[in-house]
């Protein structure tokens, strides 16, 4: 996800009802770069995703915190994994690939697996490198 840390991404905003806000590999193009431009069907700026952070929040249900220059990592991983459970993809398992830059992690894609284990081997990818880790409060 940090090579698309420096790109401005456009698009059109029409309304709480707009498909970008629902679709699954969206969510990587929100998050992922610096500035996100937001334009009406007449080319008019609204804004960018820092000016319309409350709105997007209320439209995602993703925290406003997240569009800023935070990294995603202070959000614990049950929450970014919330973020796409509302999302639509074509494919069951792309629901899981769309956060493969989200949590930084690289996997295979195994089209044919089905959302269910794709979200498994996602979590694991995910945990992998805290296995054997002891925590203070364990």
């Amino acid at each position: 996800m940090f090579y698309v840390r420096r790109v401005c991404v456009c698009f059109y905003l029409s309304s709480r009802a707009s498909k970008w806000f629902t679709r699954g590999w969206t969510l990587q193009e929100l998050l992922a770069p610096r500035s996100v431009e937001f334009f009406s069907r007449e080319g008019n700026r609204i804004g960018n995703k820092r000016t319309l952070e409350q709105q997007i929040h209320e439209f995602t249900g993703i925290p406003a915190t997240a569009f800023r220059e935070y990294p995603l990592s202070q959000f614990d991983v049950d929450e970014r994994l919330s973020w796409a459970k509302s999302r639509q993809t074509t494919r069951g398992e792309d629901k899981a690939y769309s956060l493969f830059g989200i949590f930084d992690v690289q996997m295979p894609l195994l089209y044919s697996e089905g959302e269910v284990k794709a979200f498994q081997r996602l979590r694991e990818a995910i945990d992998k490198p805290f296995k054997g880790q002891s925590y203070p409060y364990d």
